[in-house]
């Protein structure tokens, strides 16, 4: 166990009492989920290599893992969508790679003309105003859309779905707890799992900052009842959020339709790769309203022109940060952002178009729909939720760690077990499927389901 570090000053004064915080009793306590799997060491040849050689020694040993991306059906995020292969090649340029902050618009003319691109298709596809560039991911756009809904109406109460997962609310409390803010769960509905309406009216009051609802929820629900909250909102004088998947908007409305004051979602699918725990880009975006825009977090790009009126130039129009003058003073103390992660989608968004943000969102919402249809047909596994979905969907079963150690062992990799972050749904799977899969792919996992319900 570490008991001092040369250059982590209280590794050893602070050790005892950091561990006493968070429950546990020793370092290695930290790590007790984490299976203890063997790794099997192969022995380094003794003799030297050429670098032929050792290539071909690698690229053997790494032949043996396994590549789930088409057979993977994990629902909850993040997902696995096509990506472009023209998006690698322009993030991977040097000028794009390495940028850093565009403190000197002067010499970041591209940099800020990406980001400017990028705001203005968000704004498009969420309908809004005015958006940022760039929050982290979706749980950190929730919880600054949060403290900014408290900042603008100077009231302390946030209103989020229960149906959130439990690192979502975890990282909106990292938000909001020490600003105090009280944030208060509105159940869901059982039937299909969006909002439950009366139960929401119930918790409104004149102290509320703000509403969040999403649709599609994060058990794939599209929830007919978006308007209905931002209405509830409005009535008591609060403000609106709400979080809508980027590729669901090519076949649903936006936010800006149901009057949302903000939109936030998660840009992932957006030709960004999944990553452990991380590689992922925030969306937020707002109406044209003076008081939302000047308490937005992290930086905002606009275009400008010369003195002389002949040329045109980008600048950061607003940038509220803590390393600013703004200070103790700041919106949010936002140190970087995910600028690469930003072009990459702003590359998938405009060689996708607006035909082709359709095409994908109808693929996938095809593909959702024929996999339910074919468990229903194959009495297999009830979705838990009635309504529509887009690409997640819950469905019950018997045991989900079993069935789904099961399926590794076909070389799939089947839903995410609900139970962990919602009790009540205990054996309910949250699987997940994209525009990638194809129906046949989509068969045999469906295949695999019915082999394992009957023992073989």
């Amino acid at each position: 166990m570490l008991k001092s570090h040369p250059y982590i000053p209280n590794a050893s004064s602070a050790l005892e009492e950091m561990l006493r915080d968070v429950g546990v009793s020793d370092v290695e306590e930290l790590f007790k989920d984490l299976p203890k799997l063997p790794f099997e060491i192969k022995e380094i040849p003794k003799e030297p290599m050429d670098e032929l050689s050792v290539e071909r020694e690698v690229m053997g040993g790494l032949s043996k893992n396994v590549v789930f991306r088409n057979r993977c059906f994990v629902g909850g995020g993040p997902w696995f969508h096509h990506i472009p292969s023209v998006i690698k090649h322009i993030i991977s340029r040097g000028e794009f790679l390495t940028s850093y902050t565009p403190y000197q618009a002067e010499v970041s003319q591209g940099v800020l003309q990406s980001l400017f691109e990028f705001q203005s298709m968000i704004c498009e596809l969420y309908d809004m105003e005015v958006a940022n560039a760039s929050m982290y991911d979706l749980p950190t756009s929730i919880g600054e859309a949060t403290l900014l809904c408290s900042r603008v109406t100077g009231r302390r109460k946030v209103i989020i779905p229960s149906s959130l997962p439990r690192e979502r609310k975890s990282v909106i409390a990292n938000y909001t707890q020490p600003q105090g803010l009280l944030v208060k769960e509105t159940p869901y509905s059982t039937e299909d799992g969006c909002l439950d309406q009366e139960r929401l009216k119930g918790l409104m009051d004149s102290d509320v900052a703000c509403v969040y609802a999403e649709s599609p929820s994060y058990f794939g629900i599209v929830d007919e009842g978006i308007k209905a909250a931002v209405d509830a909102a409005h009535d008591f004088g609060a403000l609106a959020v709400v979080g809508s998947d980027p590729l669901s908007l090519g076949v649903f409305k936006p936010p800006g339709e149901f009057g949302a004051d903000i939109a936030v979602g998660d840009g992932q699918p957006l030709g960004i790769s999944p990553g452990l725990g991380g590689n992922s880009l925030g969306i937020m975006a707002c109406r044209d309203d003076p008081r939302i825009i000047r308490q937005m977090p992290g930086r905002i790009v606009g275009l400008t022109q010369t003195k002389d009126g002949t040329k045109r130039g980008f600048v950061l129009a607003l940038s509220t940060r803590e390393q600013h003058i703004r200070r103790e003073k700041a919106t949010s103390n936002i140190c970087t952002n995910e600028t690469l992660l930003a072009l990459a989608a702003t590359v998938y968004m405009s060689l996708m178009g607006r035909d082709g943000m359709v095409r994908v969102a109808r693929t996938i919402l095809g593909n959702t729909k024929y996999t339910i249809d074919k468990l229903k047909r194959a009495g297999l596994a009830a979705p838990v939720f009635r309504g529509t979905n887009f690409r997640d969907f819950a469905v019950s079963l018997k045991n989900v760690d079993e069935i789904n150690k099961r399926l590794l062992k076909r070389r799939l990799v089947g839903g995410r077990d609900l139970s962990k972050d919602f009790p009540d749904l205990k054996g309910v799977g949250l699987f997940a499927v994209t525009e990638i899969h194809t129906r046949e792919e989509i068969d045999v996992l469906v295949s695999a389901l019915r082999e394992i319900a009957r023992g073989t």
